[in-house]
């Protein structure tokens, strides 16, 4: 990535974003521990990662539609630290409860961050898909650190060393208000403010159930496939967080991969190819047995990530007015209804085996490709030129 003057926030916004998603990813890491520390059965600990997704799912519109009436840029770095510390003092309590409720700040946290976030981002990207593309990498850059930050912290320390997972989120802190102050103006106007364009909610409906299916999916296998891993290949630690990077890294790299074929194909049919190999990923890895399931949990990764950052551009351009709250659903509350799937997948393992409680994974993606048949592209993102600059010139790509 550039680090012109003009890429300069962009950049520093992804790496804020890796801090932040740091956290979404560290709480499916940490549940092994849980179960080795803890004796939480399936259904306990998936109960962790419904902790950190429902409060998100609740109220990360919320803090879209107050994006859209009134810039927050000062959120970002008070959101990174909650994201952090609750996480860090997840550790730290023998109690179940006060587990749920560390991880739950958490979740409120990340929840605060992203539409504001999504927002600044768009603006300073000014439309071109490659820089929303970079902001999303740094999130899911952060997801794949996430694995191997915990296991660097737990697996030496145990679950009372998580206080030290507090770094990133000072970090993010400090990128967040750096990003704030590169952006000057452009961070403090209001997206809805500059908007034109009519807000197309069918098409947008379509997307977020879709993109519900994907967080089914993408949820379920954070929270199970190191351990599934651990119990495929008879392997130990090492091997469940192999698994959980993989899934995670391969999705970094797939995001970047996502803006460039939307620039050379188009959003929509990017999109729906991927859901189209996600299904035969998810399939290979639930059923092929052995070393192979690293393959396709390579190919899942794949398959769930390129469309990420178009999921979140599409959502913006369908509702152009309203661009905090897509930003709110897209980011948030469709991918956070993931976590409210997982005790029911724990509750299966718990009844039969993780195998057949991972098998209904295969058939969400298809489901989801089905809601985006015939889903148009949509117009391109209008809006009032940032400042100091020439509203007659048009926005490169």
């Amino acid at each position: 990535m550039t680090t012109s003057r003009r890429d300069r926030p962009v950049a520093l916004l992804s790496l804020g974003h890796a801090c932040v998603d740091v956290y979404q990813g560290a709480v499916a890491a940490l549940v092994p521990y849980f179960v080795a520390e803890r004796a939480y059965s399936y259904a306990a600990a998936s109960g962790v990662v419904l902790a950190a997704s429902l409060l998100s799912s609740l109220v990360q519109p919320l803090f879209g539609v107050l994006t859209d009436r009134w810039a927050t840029p000062w959120l970002l770095p008070l959101s990174a630290l909650a994201a952090g510390a609750g996480v860090a003092l997840s550790g730290v309590t023998g109690s179940y409860a006060l587990t749920l409720a560390g991880v739950a700040v958490s979740g409120v946290g990340v929840a605060a961050y992203h539409p504001e976030a999504a927002r600044v981002a768009r603006v300073v990207a000014r439309g071109r898909h490659t820089a929303m593309g970079w902001f999303s990498f740094g999130g899911n850059a952060g997801f794949a650190l996430a694995p191997l930050l915990v296991f660097a912290v737990v697996a030496t320390g145990g679950l009372r060393a998580s206080p030290l997972l507090l770094v990133p989120a000072l970090a993010g802190a400090a990128l967040c208000a750096a990003a704030v102050r590169s952006a000057g103006p452009v961070a403090a106007r209001a997206g809805a403010s500059t908007a034109v364009g009519e807000d197309d909610w069918p098409s947008f409906l379509r997307l977020s159930g879709a993109v519900i299916c994907r967080s089914v999916v993408f949820v379920g296998l954070s929270t199970f496939v190191s351990l599934f891993v651990r119990e495929r290949t008879d392997g130990g630690e090492a091997a469940g967080t192999a698994a959980l990077f993989v899934l995670y890294a391969g999705g970094a790299v797939g995001t970047l991969a996502g803006g460039r074929l939307a620039e050379r194909y188009g959003r929509a049919a990017v999109v729906r190819r991927s859901y189209a190999l996600t299904v035969l990923a998810v399939a290979g890895l639930v059923l092929v047995p052995g070393p192979a399931v690293y393959l396709f949990v390579a190919l899942t990764s794949a398959g769930l990530y390129v469309p990420f950052s178009l999921h979140i551009t599409l959502g913006q351009d369908f509702l152009p007015r309203r661009v905090g709250t897509a930003s709110g659903v897209t980011l948030g509350l469709t991918v956070s209804v993931g976590g409210l799937a997982a005790p029911a997948l724990g509750a299966l393992a718990d009844a039969t085996s993780l195998r057949t409680a991972l098998l209904p994974l295969v058939a969400l993606p298809a489901l989801g490709r089905l809601l985006l048949c015939g889903l148009r592209e949509p117009a391109p993102p209008e809006a009032a030129a940032p400042e100091g600059a020439d509203p007659q010139k048009p926005v490169a790509r």
